[in-house]
């Protein structure tokens, strides 16, 4: 068996805590992991983390990496999508990896899955998992089927008919309905909510792609390398859209443990504890007669008066406010953030890259104010900007900079100047994070004015 597990999605619904470059399946949403790390820790519950295989993108490698060494799953393989193709593509890129690489067999059963979403308690889960993969092993294939306890419109349903093995034979897969519709849903008894996760033996899997999308099976028949090469030529199509919804002997089981895929703010308000008045707040907040209403807080002291079947949610550079029942709505806040151009759209003030992060502290038509920490160990590019100059502070701990042939090391409360077009570099080859202040100053001082040189994170030429 071999967990493929689906990390790369952007993620526009819980805006404006999940944004491009940081979507929901890292967010800590639930407790003191992120969804990705609870979903890397249900499964090592039925299998090791050798047999983990995470399909990503470039942007988010360093933070998959870093959220499996910290749950313990270090041995788990990391495969980089060239570009966003769906779940199809996805799908089949992990099955060429594990052929090529891992020396799977077509008897061997993928279990698939999401990582953005809360499932609980985890002993009820694994069974279910083992159950998933013994069904598949016949070749049918398997799903988890929800079962409703609303008329939810943000949800794909599955129409369950007769009992087959354990399970239900899946009649149909029926797209996001409208309210009326997931209403008849909900009466008539044998729809079930659509989990995303699937289960099938390598060569089952192989086999409907031949049938239904020959273009992907034709690449994905190639070696791996050749693959990923070739990756940006396979048609954007989900596997629900693309094989499901015409495959024969499909299974249902129905879940047993609990459910939500954090979809929207109305689901985040669902998982999360509440008060007497059915308030659920997290951070810095107060609430004053109010009522049903979430609060959420990230830097800013947030205070309600009165407020009832509220969505509130603060961060450093957003606020949203939204009725509750409207969060499916937040996409089209995102959509129009997009077409503004505006870096809210994809990024928060805090950015996370392979040697540590920066946070935006200030900035104005020619400057910009960051805190920058570096990992230990952690090193920058070498690289140059036309555009701006840079003067580096240290706060703590200590800085190994190049600035163009020379070299020196920049201790607390010590500065530096690096001018506009000259070549640098900066390193922490220290025990503890260095942090430091860095003003940027310059006509243009946007993230692609960067010029790398040499780069240990393989960026060079970017």
């Amino acid at each position: 068996m071999k967990i493929i597990l689906l990390a790369g999605g952007g993620g526009t619904r819980l805006f404006p805590l999940s944004r491009a470059r940081f979507p929901k399946q890292f967010l800590k949403v639930t407790g003191e992991e992120s969804l990705f790390a609870q979903t890397v820790q249900r499964f090592l519950a039925v299998t090791d983390a050798s047999d983990l295989v995470v399909i990503t993108n470039r942007m988010h490698e360093h933070l998959v990496k870093a959220e499996l060494a910290a749950s313990g799953a270090a041995a788990a393989h990391v495969v980089l999508e060239p570009e966003g193709r769906n779940t199809a593509p996805a799908i089949a890129l992990a099955a060429a990896f594990c052929r090529d690489k891992l020396a799977s067999t077509e008897s061997e059963v993928l279990f698939v899955t999401p990582c953005d979403h809360v499932i609980k308690p985890v002993d009820v889960f694994a069974a279910g998992v083992l159950d998933a993969v013994n069904l598949a092993s016949d070749g049918s294939i398997v799903t988890f089927g929800v079962k409703p306890t609303a008329p939810e419109t943000g949800y794909g349903y599955i129409q369950a008919g007769e009992a087959a093995g354990g399970a239900f034979a899946v009649q149909s897969f029926r797209e996001k309905p409208d309210r009326q519709t997931a209403e008849e849903y909900l009466a008539a008894g044998n729809y079930y909510w659509n989990s995303g996760m699937f289960a099938f033996t390598m060569g089952r899997f192989l086999q409907e792609l031949a049938a239904q999308q020959p273009e992907i099976a034709a690449l994905t028949s190639a070696p791996v390398e050749t693959v990923l090469g070739e990756f940006g030529r396979m048609p954007d199509i989900s596997i629900d859209y693309g094989i499901m919804e015409k495959a024969d002997r499909v299974r249902v089981i129905p879940l047993a443990a609990y459910w939500n895929d954090i979809g929207s703010w109305d689901a985040i308000y669902d998982v999360l504890g509440k008060d007497a008045a059915g308030n659920a707040v997290k951070g810095d907040c107060i609430n004053i007669d109010c009522t049903n209403t979430l609060m959420l807080s990230h830097r800013h002291l947030v205070a309600g008066i009165g407020l009832e079947d509220l969505l509130v949610v603060e961060t450093a550079d957003a606020i949203l406010v939204a009725k509750k029942g409207e969060s499916q709505k937040v996409k089209d806040v995102v959509a129009q953030l997009k077409n503004r151009g505006r870096r809210e759209a994809s990024e928060h003030l805090t950015d996370y890259r392979p040697w540590g992060s920066y946070t935006i502290l200030g900035e104005g038509a020619d400057y910009k104010i960051k805190r920058i920490t570096v990992n230990p160990g952690q090193v920058l590019s070498l690289q140059m900007h036309h555009h701006r100059s840079e003067h580096w502070v240290v706060v703590s701990g200590t800085a190994l900079v190049t600035i163009g042939d020379r070299e020196q090391l920049i201790c607390e409360n010590e500065s530096v100047f690096v001018p506009q077009t000259v070549k640098h570099r900066l390193s922490n080859q220290g025990k503890v994070p260095l942090v430091m202040i860095e003003v940027q100053s310059g006509r243009y001082l946007g993230e692609d004015d960067i010029v790398r040189f040499e780069d240990v994170y393989g960026r060079a030429g970017q």
